[in-house]
């Protein structure tokens, strides 16, 4: 039944997006069938969920803070879209172990790195956690970055949304029980989001030179 309504929906953002939000998707295959993954993206916008979304062929369940779902309306809504609660307080170990069992399940998760919005544009600084749970299931990572024309994400302003190639923890060099590892490996990826972004902001920037 949740599939059958994501799918619905779905279709219905997609039609709007690319009206009003006009995007180019980039490597939006790089997911491999059939199996579970978590996605770590950078943040701008609360656009970027159904960025990632509506320009996968799979539904992408996303940690979403536990604020959203007060409004019981709302709260179903993107709860039947993939979202599940998490707070970033105390009980932050519960969602956690949650998007380990849907990862078990061969789910895919998406994980905002930086943890919050970027208030600048710029990548900020990446939180281990996602690290951690992809090591803690096994699964690989992808890097994916979302790139406004703008900095920011607008109406009617293009966006790319580029994903990079599968990492497992082990190419990354993580060492199990090591914060050091786990550091070094967020870092890591955080750069990759980052080369990706300086190629996106180079490619808006050649083609502001054609017009």
């Amino acid at each position: 039944m949740q599939i059958r309504f994501y799918k619905i929906v779905k279709g219905l953002c997609k039609g709007f997006v690319k009206l009003f939000y006009p995007y180019e998707v980039v490597n939006g295959d790089s997911i491999p069938e059939g199996m579970s993954c978590v996605i770590c993206s950078n943040h701008l916008s609360n656009m970027d969920p159904v960025f990632l979304n509506i320009t996968q062929k799979r539904l992408l369940r996303f940690m979403a803070k536990k604020e959203l779902f007060k409004n019981k309306l709302f709260g179903a809504l993107i709860k039947k879209l993939g979202a599940f609660p998490v707070n970033r307080g105390s009980d932050g170990g519960k969602a956690i172990s949650f998007a380990e069992k849907l990862l078990e399940s061969g789910e895919c998760i998406g994980i905002f790195i930086e943890g919050t919005r970027s208030k600048t544009g710029k990548i900020g600084r990446g939180h281990m956690g996602a690290i951690l749970i992809a090591q803690t299931s096994n699964v690989p990572i992808i890097p994916c970055c979302i790139t406004g024309r703008k900095t920011f994400i607008k109406p009617f302003v293009k966006t790319k949304i580029t994903y990079g190639e599968p990492i497992t923890c082990e190419q990354l060099g993580v060492i199990e029980g090591d914060k050091r590892s786990l550091r070094n490996a967020t870092n890591e990826v955080m750069a990759i989001i980052g080369k990706m972004r300086d190629e996106h902001l180079a490619q808006f920037e050649a083609e502001e030179q054609k017009r």
